[in-house]
């Protein structure tokens, strides 16, 4: 199943010569599970043609919000309802998360309660999965159809389902601990507190669930399609 990389995001300079960048990450991550990757910087404006030259469509993260003014935001926004309307699924992350909700709907603004870094442990409600966070940013109003599938005290909004056609999570199941201790390093300072910093550093050896997160997204594709194939065209109805 061959699943297109939407980037809104790039990984920081200092990082991206030896770790590589948003696509690669997730191209490992989601690697040996049925799963081929095209790619679409979109944070430049360069987009598919169609929502159907893909299978399905993955939505990075960014250290943009999705609340901001840039020019690639709205045609993003566009391609998301696009895309459910068309019955072709969308997995978002981080970002992605952020702008599925808000194309959709809801709402996306900066937390009262500050930032989440580092390994955080999100209830499934049929298990519990720890995964690196890095953000502000959360959906504080999800859209109306949209199921929560996970939450956290701090993150109540923390995965999102909505029917088959869309599956979004606030965490960042690609990020590695060697990634997270590099984003503490270059991107945190000035921009994060300290003490939060000083925290996520304390609990970086956490173990990682994120070949859990890895097989639900895959799941989440590969039932899609095998859903989609499974339904008869009109000329099977006819035959019938």
């Amino acid at each position: 199943m061959q699943i297109g990389i939407l980037q809104t995001g790039e990984s920081p300079d200092a990082l991206r010569a030896d770790m590589g960048d948003y696509p690669d990450f997730f191209e490992t991550l989601l690697a040996g599970r049925g799963l081929t990757f095209r790619r679409w910087p979109v944070l430049r404006n360069d987009f598919p043609d169609s929502v159907t030259e893909c299978e399905g469509w993955l939505i990075t993260g960014s250290r943009f919000g999705a609340y901001e003014d840039h020019p690639w935001i709205p045609p993003l926004e566009d391609f998301i309802r696009k895309a459910y309307a068309a019955r072709v699924p969308v997995v978002g992350i981080c970002f992605g998360h952020q702008i599925i909700a808000q194309a959709m709907g809801g709402k996306v603004q900066k937390y009262g309660g500050g930032w989440s870094v580092g390994p955080t442990e999100y209830d499934f409600g049929d298990e519990k999965i720890t995964l690196n966070a890095w953000h502000q940013d959360q959906v504080v109003e999800k859209p109306e159809g949209a199921q929560v599938v996970a939450s956290t005290p701090f993150c109540e909004n923390a995965a999102l389902l909505y029917d088959d056609r869309m599956f979004s999570v606030q965490p960042h199941p690609e990020f590695r601990k060697e990634f997270m201790e590099g984003l503490i390093k270059y991107r945190g300072p000035g921009l994060v507190p300290d003490g939060t910093l000083a925290e996520a550093k304390a609990r970086i050896d956490t173990p990682l669930d994120s070949p859990k997160m890895a097989d639900r997204i895959a799941r989440f594709f590969l039932d899609h399609q095998t859903k989609t194939k499974a339904k008869p065209t009109g000329a099977e109805k006819l035959r019938a």
